[in-house]
């Protein structure tokens, strides 16, 4: 693709219009040359750093006006308007200033690029609250896949449904589970989910740029799919000068993770294209003592290939393009039993990835700037299972998503106090499986309108307003507003509140999922008495709920939440700053499952009900110092509840179905109490983190030490009473502490890494997805020229 592009673009060149030149110097208060400056040119997104004399040059530029922001460390940044005539080279002198009460910190000029392919400011436009990890915080984690990231951020909890099995490794945020978080990649939906989860292992984090998570109902944002919140992903682009990088890792459990990049700018950095590739295996684990062999987390190999093209067309409008296409294939065997009575079961499983969009970018007369995006993502699931002792297939599934979305936004400043953004779009989603296949597939159709304005040095509003239609749920409408209010220049207080909206999936409507290992069946509502009637005429039926039966068959409704986040940001010094954030989300019809019968065969037969009132609430508190000597110290908490208002107003008033509790030792039932209900299910109370990093500047050496804590959470209901209390199974609370260290040479070209996961090799059989110890050494050189 970037290829084609490229040279789409060399036969277009003939007619590109008039260009000139841009050269200046950039020297300090005493007039000394600055060395190593970043030079960001506004709006081609040109970059380029000060050579040893603090000139710096931009060729064959579009004639036209520009604005250059020039920063450096340990000086105040920059902005200045410069105009280029055609034909013709412009100079201009910069001066900088030192900046005595922030020496520590450079401000990275890529990070003004955020917008390439999105005129939707997630970072400063979103109404919640929002947490941004970088590059050299991933690097620096010696993380290989998106989940390793995830796990160790305050707030945020890698759960595995153990109804999907270890390839169910999801993210729970505040609370909310993983079908409430929407995963983009470049601002653009990713598909794909094993019973909800989304497998957050899919994704390789060779090439992402930063990871952006907000926090709370974002509907407003991107839609139905993100009630409980939103991660993108953005990946590398823009390049200042060729470069490639060569990545290699290998250790326990025989993983193997290899990576390639490369970048570069071409026409006189008018486009820019940048694309990676990466191989990761690994030979899977067992964290099971009950099973005889096999894993419980399955082997595989995963091949991950994407890029992406940027190209200014003409003064006024750029071309965008990227793509990624992965590939997993995995055998994992679970061998219970021995001698006779020894089962086998081994299932493969391939799992095909493709994300592709196309952008157009362009800048008005009057200010409105336009972004016209296509975007296609397919996911392509094939997987069968055998008992190996009598070849017996035990189940297969064959499952392909594919979604296609058009959108077109706007956005507009009137003056620099304010910023309309807004938005408009549908998409088209086919669903399309061995057992069934969604009438007429789904559709959606979407409107939004968001505001961003600094009303003064104090105050600033961010709201908006989202529009989405369903062809099954009808409409609904979604506000949200943000208030950021500055009382002392250390001191500002933040307030968010907003409504969420998503609607059944797929899955919950249609699916009828077997797993065949833990001898369950899940059916969807809109099949659920077919299915039971048919299972009932095969004899296959021992008992029926009929009075479930009678109320969820084919009367699953839409999900709806309103959101409240409030708190402050205290930052005393430039290296001190605490965040504490207060949480509560109200959520209607939110959708669980359900037991409704058992068979013959079929141990127990599951589909979805939507509990009428449950809440989230809670406390999340962060903390950093970051001091001269290289240190560097991070801490984050949060405290979670997490419950079922209607399991509580049963308990309260002594009726319904939760009014008893029954001891699983003793066999006895007992009134329940309120203090019997713990909350739902794979909630922990509390959660905490803290990092602490160093960097020792003579050796070039940076080492660092994470501990993560999860207290206690439910795994499951034991005593069947269908609500969470404390004869019911737990995973217990548990430390996870992770280390590394990492040494440059070469002049920063070369780096050698040794990482350690899981230190105290903490396992348990009810967290399928945990290994133990795992220990990695890797080695990474980049390419590029002086």
């Amino acid at each position: 693709m970037i290829l084609l592009f490229v040279k789409f673009i060399n036969v277009s060149n003939a007619q590109s219009p008039i260009r000139g030149t841009l050269t200046g110097q950039v020297l300090d208060d005493r007039g000394a040359p600055v060395t190593g400056v970043s030079v960001y040119l506004e709006p081609d997104m040109h970059i380029a750093r000060t050579d040893d004399a603090g000139n710096f040059g931009f060729r064959d530029i579009i004639a036209g006006n520009y604005t250059l922001h020039i920063s450096g460390l340990g000086y105040i940044k920059q902005a200045l308007k410069v105009h280029v005539e055609p034909g013709r080279t412009e100079t201009v002198a910069v001066t900088l200033v030192m900046d005595k009460d922030n020496d520590l910190d450079e401000v990275v000029v890529e990070g003004r690029v955020e917008a390439a392919d999105n005129l939707l400011d997630i970072r400063g436009g979103s109404a919640m609250p929002v947490t941004v990890i970088g590059k050299e915080a991933i690097a620096q984690m010696g993380s290989r896949r998106l989940d390793e990231v995830l796990k160790e951020q305050t707030g945020i909890a890698i759960v595995n449904d153990i109804g999907g099995g270890a390839r169910a490794t999801g993210v729970q945020m505040q609370g909310f589970s993983s079908d409430y978080v929407m995963i983009l990649i470049d601002g653009q939906p990713m598909v794909g989910r094993n019973r909800g989860n989304f497998d957050l292992s899919r994704i390789s984090v060779s090439n992402i740029e930063r990871i952006e998570i907000i926090k709370g109902a974002s509907s407003c944002l991107f839609g139905s799919e993100a009630l409980g919140g939103a991660i993108n992903i953005v990946t590398r682009h823009g390049a200042i000068q060729p470069q490639a990088m060569a990545s290699v890792r290998y250790g326990s459990l025989n993983i193997a993770d290899i990576t390639l990049e490369g970048e570069t700018p071409f026409d006189h950095q008018r486009g820019s294209a940048n694309i990676s590739a990466n191989y990761y295996r690994t030979d899977g684990f067992n964290t099971d003592p009950y099973m005889s062999g096999g894993t419980t987390a399955p082997p595989y190999d995963d091949y991950t290939l994407q890029g992406r093209v940027r190209y200014r067309l003409s003064p006024t409008g750029t071309l965008g393009g990227s793509f990624r296409y992965a590939l997993r294939r995995s055998f994992m065997e679970q061998v219970f039993g021995t001698g006779a009575q020894q089962n086998t079961a081994g299932d493969n499983q391939d799992i095909t990835d493709i994300n592709a969009s196309l952008t157009y970018d362009k800048t008005f007369k009057n200010g409105v700037r336009s972004m016209s995006r296509y975007y296609l993502t397919r996911y392509v699931s094939d997987m069968s299972v055998l008992w190996q002792e009598t070849d017996a297939k035990a189940g297969a599934e064959k499952f392909a998503q594919t979604l296609h979305r058009a959108e077109q936004q706007f956005a507009y400043t009137p003056h620099n106090e304010l910023k309309f953004t807004a938005g408009l779009g549908g998409s088209v989603e086919q669903m399309d499986n061995r057992d069934f296949n969604v009438p007429g597939g789904l559709w959606s159709g979407f409107a939004y309108l968001q505001a961003d304005w600094h009303i003064d040095d104090r105050l600033e509003v961010v709201g908006g307003l989202r529009y989405d239609h369903h062809n099954s749920f009808t409409g609904r409408l979604n506000p949200s507003l943000g208030l950021h209010y500055r009382v002392l220049p250390e001191l500002t207080f933040n307030l968010a509140m907003g409504s969420g909206f998503k609607t059944p999936d797929y899955r919950q409507r249609y699916q009828v999922f077997m797993n065949p290992v833990a001898n369950y069946l899940v059916i969807g509502t809109e099949l659920l008495r077919e299915t039971l009637e048919e299972m009932k005429d095969a004899g296959q039926i021992s008992e029926v709920r009929e009075y479930l039966v009678n109320q969820l068959d084919q009367n699953l409704k839409a999900e709806k939440s309103l959101s409240f986040n409030g708190g402050f940001t205290y930052a005393p010094k430039k290296n001190v700053k605490i965040d504490v954030n207060a949480f509560y989300h109200d959520i209607s019809n939110q959708i669980n499952s359900i037991r409704v019968a058992s068979g013959t065969s079929v141990r127990d037969i599951y589909t979805y009900q939507n509990l009428p009132r449950s809440f989230n609430a809670g406390l999340e508190a962060s903390a950093s110092v970051t001091l001269p000597s290289g240190l560097d110290i991070r801490a984050g908490y949060q405290y979670l509840v997490a419950k079922d208002r209607g399991v509580m107003d049963s308990i309260r008033n002594g009726t319904g179905a939760y009014a008893y509790v029954r001891d699983n030792a003793s066999g006895l039932f007992r009134e329940s109490r309120l203090s019997d209900y713990f909350g739902l299910e794979n909630r922990s109370k509390h959660m905490a983190n803290t990092r602490v990093a160093y960097r020792y500047a003579p050796w070039n050496v940076t080492t660092n030490i994470r501990v993560n804590y999860r207290g206690k959470y439910a795994f499951g209901d034991r005593n069947n009473n269908r609500f969470i209390d404390r004869y019911d199974t737990f995973v217990k609370g548990h430390f996870l502490v992770n280390a590394g260290i990492e040494k440059k040479l070469f002049n920063d070209r070369m780096g050698i890494q040794l990482t350690a996961d899981n230190i105290l090799d903490y396992t348990d059989r009810l967290m399928p997805g945990q290994p133990g110890l795992v220990l990695l050494a890797g080695v990474t050189y980049r390419f590029y020229k002086e």
